[in-house]
Parts: structure tokens; sequence; C-alpha cells
């Protein structure tokens, strides 16, 4: 019995020896054509109305789109109203193309130049279907007949153009629609006919536009079709070489990638890939992709947000969460590696003041799509101690001392455990308070003087309330520093056994409500280190906060004058 893959036949590779392409380089952007209006609207459950199609239209205008498809105004009064509105509205600017589709029939042909009178420039987009497959199973003609239909309705093109009454400037498109399952000799056949029919020159050339309609092969083959075309085709200098994938195998943008390498002029396609099946080609990841490159896209994407909410309140799609550059996630980072690394890579262009973006895992600057940085890292069970820090720094200033980083990053961990979700920056802030600011006390500081501040000789006193005993306490101490005789003033009554590490501190506030915030690192009587934090307007005691904070979090038994606390 035979498996299910054995009855698809493998597709057909073309022999292209000594291919130019693989050595290639994209220095240039290609023209651009958004085929959002028809291609991708014919694709939708519920197509777009009129004022969806027009604000859709406005969008892809502010984007810098120069030639917009914006329908096949001969398939249905609706399509006919819409391009007779862009028109007579006076929707469309003056640098800006319209293209219209129709297919090589007729009437259709006739409908469509009443569509589009009085528009300033036209591409007429005229296209018949010439795949093996197509010929065989929907046409039944041989290729003759199928050139026969393209060469007719070239004629009748030329023929409308010559006798045209206005100033409408038309240039033309042809497609050997289903281009990619053609043979590449047909293809270059038809083509060669249609231009001989139009007659078209280098200071006027006509649109060769080259459907990957359904993918069949890997995006290699494609580029080899390509590139035979381009060495094969006659008059090459009076053609440009369009492209228009499509994403069945997903593979869309590889498929116009390496076709531009092959020598393609311009790409149609939709913003996000909308379109039939798995989608037409995505122009904002092929865009985008050519400026983390270092080459100009010639369009607009610096507010990505906006144009994705246009296109989801307009099409009802919505944008899956891992689409490159515009989904929710695709600049967030969940693993500790990769936080920490992001980090150190933000820190380090701080640090350097380097005009290079040179952060790990960002291909591109979330900023120059619109879009913020805060959620580049969040905080899950997966996160490492650097995303916490990371995250505490960017959203509310505290600049946790990186050896602080592995104790506080354990704790947030045991509540993504607990929760069992990550934490949103203020959840995160919750887990510090909670263990470092509003912590279970065992003493704190009623008051204090300290004098001979700045001399080998301060000396500290003050009192301490011991809360489980509800008593206050006098301590005295001096030392060769306002800390030093805070540390001798808790030894004078029993509180032994702790020594200084580390200390941090910068301000957390500006102006009149301006605050320090310190990072106490203590080692205990058992030798285990531990951070306290203290918050004051003064420094010195946000320092003393920092220790008492630290000997609190120590869970070790404390005395003082002997009694148990």
């Amino acid at each position: 019995m035979k498996k299910g893959f054995e009855k698809y036949v493998p597709f057909e590779q073309i022999r292209l020896e000594n291919r130019k392409w693989p050595d290639n380089t994209i220095t240039k952007a290609p023209v651009w054509c958004s085929v959002d209006l028809r291609d991708g609207n014919q694709a939708l459950v519920d197509p777009m109305n009129l004022e969806q199609k027009l604000e859709f239209f406005h969008a892809l205008v502010d984007m810098g789109f120069k030639e917009i498809e914006i329908g096949f105004p001969s398939a249905s009064e609706t399509e006919y109203e819409i391009c007779r509105e862009l028109i007579d509205g006076g929707h469309i600017p003056d640098d800006v193309t319209i293209q219209v589709l129709v297919q090589a029939r007729e009437h259709l042909i006739r409908k469509t130049f009443e569509a589009v009178k009085g528009a300033k420039n036209v591409i007429i987009h005229f296209y018949n279907s010439t795949s093996t497959l197509q010929r065989k199973v929907v046409f039944k003609k041989d290729m003759d007949g199928i050139i026969d239909i393209a060469v007719e309705g070239a004629k009748l093109i030329k023929e409308l153009i010559e006798s045209y009454e206005g100033d409408t400037n038309f240039r033309l498109e042809y497609s050997p629609e289903s281009f990619s399952g053609t043979e590449v000799d047909n293809s270059v056949r038809i083509c060669e006919a249609v231009m001989d029919v139009l007659e078209p020159t280098k200071e006027n050339p006509i649109i060769l536009n080259l459907p990957n309609t359904v993918e069949m092969c890997t995006p290699n083959t494609y580029a080899d079709q390509i590139e035979y075309f381009i060495t094969h085709i006659k008059n090459r200098e009076a053609a440009i070489i369009s492209l228009h994938p499509h994403n069945d195998r997903g593979t869309g943008v590889a498929c116009a990638e390496l076709a531009l390498l092959a020598g393609a002029d311009r790409i149609e396609g939709t913003l996000f890939g909308n379109g039939e099946r798995t989608g037409n080609l995505d122009i904002v990841t092929v865009g985008l992709n050519m400026y983390t490159q270092g080459v100009d896209p010639c369009l607009d994407f610096s507010d990505l947000p906006r144009y994705r909410e246009i296109f989801e309140r307009c099409t009802k799609m919505k944008i899956g969460e891992r689409q490159p550059y515009v989904g929710d996630l695709v600049f967030t980072a969940f693993s500790g590696s990769h936080q920490d690394a992001i980090k150190k890579g933000l820190d380090y262009v701080r640090e350097t003041g380097s005009d290079k973006w040179e952060i790990p895992y960002l291909p591109i600057d979330p900023a120059d799509v619109g879009r913020q940085y805060e959620p580049i890292i969040r905080i899950n069970s997966q996160s490492g101690k650097g995303g916490a820090a990371f995250i505490m720094q960017e959203t509310f200033g505290y600049e946790l001392p990186k050896a602080m980083h592995p104790e506080f990053g354990a704790l947030v961990k045991a509540e993504c455990d607990k929760l069992g979700r990550e934490l949103s920056a203020d959840e995160l802030m919750e887990v510090f308070n909670k263990n470092y600011i509003n912590n279970e006390q065992k003493l704190w500081l009623v008051k204090h003087v300290i004098t001979n501040v700045g001399t080998d000789e301060a000396t500290f006193r003050g009192v301490l309330h011991l809360v489980k005993a509800d008593k206050d306490v006098e301590v005295y101490g001096e030392g060769n520093g306002p800390i030093d005789a805070f540390f001798n003033a808790l030894k004078s009554v029993g509180i032994n056994g702790f020594s200084f590490v580390s200390y941090n501190e910068h301000a957390i506030s500006q102006g009149s409500d301006s605050k320090a915030i310190s990072y106490i690192r203590l080692k205990d009587p058992m030798g285990k280190s531990i951070f306290g934090v203290g918050i004051s307007h003064g420094i010195f005691k946000a320092s003393v906060r920092g220790i008492l904070c630290a000997i609190n979090r120590s869970g070790e038994e404390l005395y003082v004058n002997g009694e148990l606390i």
C-alpha cells in the first residue's frame, strides 16, 4: 500500500549553469507595490468596505508606497465604485500610481479602462494563467493557445490606449500567472510575444510580473527561474522584472530576497503578509530585513503600531505574537542568558556612546519601528538573575549591584513558581518591597545623632526599638566614620558577628523630593552573604536602614544585652 506522501510529484528543478545570484548582495530597495487592497482584500472573510479601503489606501501612501494596486474594478460593482471614489474624490497624490488588475479578456479590459478614466497615473495589470497544471486541467489548451490569449489582450490594451481621450499616463504590466509552475522557456516565450505587441522601450518599459502564485519549490529554485528568465528574455532593458511571491511553503520572504539577488527590480506584496491561503509576501519583513543590513528600504516603518492597528481593524485579521518586527513578543526575552546578554549590550551602547546597534538577540532597535523598550525583558520562571535587575533599572530607576542579582533573582523566580505565570513590572516591585523595604523587622532605628562626621573619630548615639519586646534601647559607638561608628554601637548591645562587605548608593528621584537608596551587603555570623536596602532623604540614614534591613533579613537569632529578640 502506498504511503500518503508518494502521491505527490517532486518539483522538477531547472538546470542553471554558472548561476550568479548566490554571489550577489542586496544593496538597494526594489520598487514596492502594495496589493493589500486587491490581493489582500480578496483573501478576507469580510472584504473591506469603502471607508476601510480609503483609510487603508491613505495609510499606504503615508508609509511611502508610490504604486498601489487598488482592486479588480471589472470584477464587481463594489470594486468599480471604490476605484471611482479614489479618482473622483481626489484621494490619489500626483506622485502615486494606482494599479488595476484585469484578466486578458475583452469585456473585462474595456470595463477596466472605463473605471480608471480621469486618473493621472495608472498601471494596467493584465494576466492569464500559464502553468503546466492549469493548461492541463483548467484550460485544456497547449502553450500556443495560452500565448494567443495574452497576445489578443495586449493588442486590445494597446488599441484602447492609442484611442484614449484624456491625460492619463498609462503603464503596462503583464503577468504569466503561476509563473513558478510554468516551464521557464514558455514563460520567456509568452512575455516576448506580449512585448512584441506592446513595443516597450528603455524609456517606457513594460512591467513583467513573475508570480510565485503557489510555492512549489525551495527558494533557490525560484531564484534560478528568475535569473534564467532575465538572462534569456530579449530586450531586457525595456522590462522591469517584478516579483509576486506567495507563502504556501512558508518561504515567501526567502523567495523574494533570493529573487532580488537574481536581478529582479520590483516586488508586489502586502503589509504583514495577508493573502490567499498562507498569504502573500510580507513587505514589512522584507523591507526591515534590508533596514537591519544598512539598506534604506524607502518605506517609513517608524510607526508600525499605528499600521498594525489600522490593518487589524480594517481587515479583522490578527497579527501573530511572533510575527517578525511587529508581533507582541518579538522584542521580548524570557530566557535568562538572553536577558543577560541584552542588558550587557544596552549597557555597552550607553557606556561607549556607540552610534552602532550592537545588542545581542535584537537585530533591530525597537524604537526604530515605534516600539518601546519596556517589554524587551519579561520575567517568568525561566528568567535569569539579570532580567529582574534590568526591569528594576529601566522601569523604576533602581540600579541593583551585580552581586545582588542572584539573591533578588531567586526571590523573583520563587514568586513566579508560586503564581505559575510571568510577573508584571509592578509585581516585580512588589517582590522587591516585600523583601527589602516592608520586610519583617526585629529592630529598627527610632532616632540618632552623629557627631564628627567626616573625621576619623565619628560618634553615633541612637535609640533602637526591639519589636518583640516592644521596648527601646539606647546605643552608642565610636568609629573611623559614621558607618563604622554605627556598627560599633550595635556591638555595644550584643549584636555581633556581622561584617561589612560592600556598599552602593544612588539617587532615585530628583528635585525637592530627592531620595537616596543604598544597597548594603553584609556577611552574617555564619559567613552567608545577605543584602539590605535602605531609602531616605539622607544618604547616611539610607545606609543605616540598609544595614538594619540586612540584619533583619539574616534569619539569625539576635540578642540585645543578652535578651533574645
